[in-house]
């Protein structure tokens, strides 16, 4: 007898750094709160395409993967996972200033100026402290459609 399919929910959040400065989202959802480039895989979607597009929706910003920081699962039912990506600004395209249906704005913030901000939990801060300390950032190589070539030798970490 075959099991009963378990729901899922897949989440891509993106830790977008320049220098000392992060990008984070001015969200229309969660109490308009800040927090960081987020949101569910699409289907047909995959998590690094998800990230992509959901900071260029939310943000304005082009961004390029660096590698991923963690992936979190939650049995649930539903099952959650959400899948954490350190990234950097494709170029020098400003967030954006006006709201649309994705976000009411972006900015780059500090670790201070963060503090300030009202934020939906205490998670987002947490995270830019943890990579201000080092955490590691591991190859995007990682994530990976099921099925892909193995590689012959260890990607490098960054």
């Amino acid at each position: 007898m075959p099991r009963e399919a378990i729901a899922s929910w897949f989440f891509a959040i993106v830790v977008v750094r320049q220098g000392d400065r992060f990008l984070f989202v001015h969200e229309r959802k969660h109490g308009q709160t800040w927090y960081l480039p987020a949101g569910r895989v699409e289907p047909g979607e995959s998590l690094v395409e998800a990230a992509v597009r959901e900071t260029l929706e939310e943000t304005g910003v082009p961004v390029v993967l660096d590698g991923v920081l963690r992936v979190e699962h939650s049995p649930g039912p539903p099952t959650r996972v959400r899948a954490f990506f350190h990234a950097h600004a494709a170029d020098d395209t400003p967030p954006k200033a006006s709201p649309d249906q994705h976000s009411l704005a972006a900015r780059w913030v500090t670790l201070a100026e963060l503090q300030a901000l009202p934020q939906r939990g205490a998670e987002a801060l947490e995270i830019v402290r943890a990579v201000l300390a080092g955490v590691p950032v591991y190859p995007l190589e990682l994530v990976c459609a099921e099925g892909a070539v193995w590689p012959t030798r260890a990607p490098q970490r960054r």
